[in-house]
């Protein structure tokens, strides 16, 4: 086929509809792939620059996908460059620019806002008076719920109107620490009390399709998991257990078996429930499915069942929620969502067994209910993708 107008790159001949095509997909991925990574920042736990690599390899390989697949003719080669340079050119201006500055914030010192916490990078810079000259904050913090007079009021309006963001102290906690801390349920607190129903619906039908094409890729895995659990200690490979599911309905889950048979049911329901440190009841192949997370991986059918997602609070055994819900206020608010194989209470705690530490995941589930989002799912997606291939937080 002769080549129009070609242009030999390190002898490869390229025609125009190549280099059109390629450039037009290249300069799509590098415009999503910062927006995606910018939209992922509004959520805490992005720090260095970690993101920027998994942001533009998604949209990139979106971009690869969609070329093959309309039969589009593209250069690999360009293709690669320009992803190449991308991930260079953001990680150059996040390490020179971002990574080491810290983040000030004005506090206006009236109100109920009590010790503010500590978060890394962020400087809490209190306002001393209405007239006093401050530098340039990122953000200002105040009790909105306060009065504070007609000086304090004309400075916070200027603060707004300087184009400096005016944040409530509770919601300016919430974002840098992903926590939600309730006492009690309103409009206020967790925005809506129903989450948006398209995107529940639209999250449903993706959950299906994504668990449909997971179990036939990775069936061989699930196969050889299964042999190996086997082989490793009596008893089958699958585990099954009743948990609390959406709308606080009992389901049957399946998860890999990684304890021995015997320490399946013992007397006590709810501290059977509960996993310890060091848990003599693990096996040696349970100890690397937990490890890796590969125990999960049969909750794939739970999603085809429509009983679970793939992200969204995990669900717990119905002897644990019982016993939570009578020590935690509003523990069955976390149900108005699917549960999830990973979620965001997940990756940034772990598994927990303490009635306090519960507290702490609750308030984590509660950040996900009231940010519940695609971008949001995308950044638990990446997260657990590196607790995986770290192995932290399992038990």
């Amino acid at each position: 086929m002769p080549l129009i107008a070609s242009q030999v790159i390190s002898g490869v001949g390229i025609n125009e509809s190549t280099q059109y095509n390629t450039a037009i997909g290249g300069i799509v991925a590098l415009i999503a792939g910062y927006v995606g990574f910018r939209r992922l920042h509004v959520f805490p736990g992005l720090t260095s620059g970690g993101y920027i690599i998994p942001a533009f390899s998604v949209t990139y390989g979106l971009l690869a996908i969609v070329l093959i697949m309309a039969r589009l003719d593209y250069s690999r080669l360009q293709l690669l460059t320009s992803y190449v340079l991308t991930i260079g050119f953001f990680t150059y201006i996040h390490l020179k620019f971002v990574v080491r500055r810290p983040v000030i914030l004005g506090v206006v010192p009236n109100g109920s806002l009590g010790t503010l916490p500590t978060f890394d990078r962020v400087i809490w810079h209190v306002v001393p008076s209405p007239d006093a000259p401050t530098p340039r904050f990122e953000g200002v913090v105040v009790d909105l719920h306060a009065e504070h007079g007609d000086a304090w009021s004309s400075r916070i309006a200027a603060f707004a109107l300087e184009g400096t963001p005016v944040y409530h102290v509770k919601q300016a906690i919430e974002q840098l620490s992903g926590r939600v801390e309730i006492e009690h349920l309103s409009e206020n607190t967790l925005g809506a009390l129903n989450p948006n129903d398209l995107y529940l619906k639209v999250k449903g039908a993706f959950d299906m399709m994504m668990a449909l094409i997971a179990l036939a890729f990775l069936s061989p895995l699930l196969i050889t998991v299964a042999i190996l659990i086997r082989l490793d200690s009596p008893g089958p490979a699958l585990f099954k257990q009743q948990r609390t599911g959406f709308r606080a309905k009992p389901f049957t889950v399946y998860k890999f078996r990684t304890m021995h048979q015997s320490a399946a049911t013992p007397n006590d329901e709810r501290h059977s429930a509960i996993t310890q440190d060091g848990d003599p009841r693990i096996t040696r192949a349970g100890a690397l499915l937990r490890r890796t997370r590969l125990d999960e991986l049969p909750q794939l059918l739970n999603i085809l069942k429509g009983e679970m997602s793939m992200i969204g609070p995990r669900p717990e055994a119905v002897a644990l929620t019982k016993w939570y819900e009578k020590e935690i206020p509003f523990y069955h608010y976390r149900h108005i969502i699917k549960p999830g194989i990973s979620g965001w209470a997940q990756v940034n705690q772990g598994h927990v067994s303490d009635v306090n530490d519960v507290r702490e995941k609750l308030n984590l589930d509660f950040y996900y209910v009231k940010n519940f989002s695609a971008w949001l799912d995308i950044l638990i997606v990446l997260k657990t993708i590196r607790t995986m291939a770290s192995g932290s937080g399992a038990k």
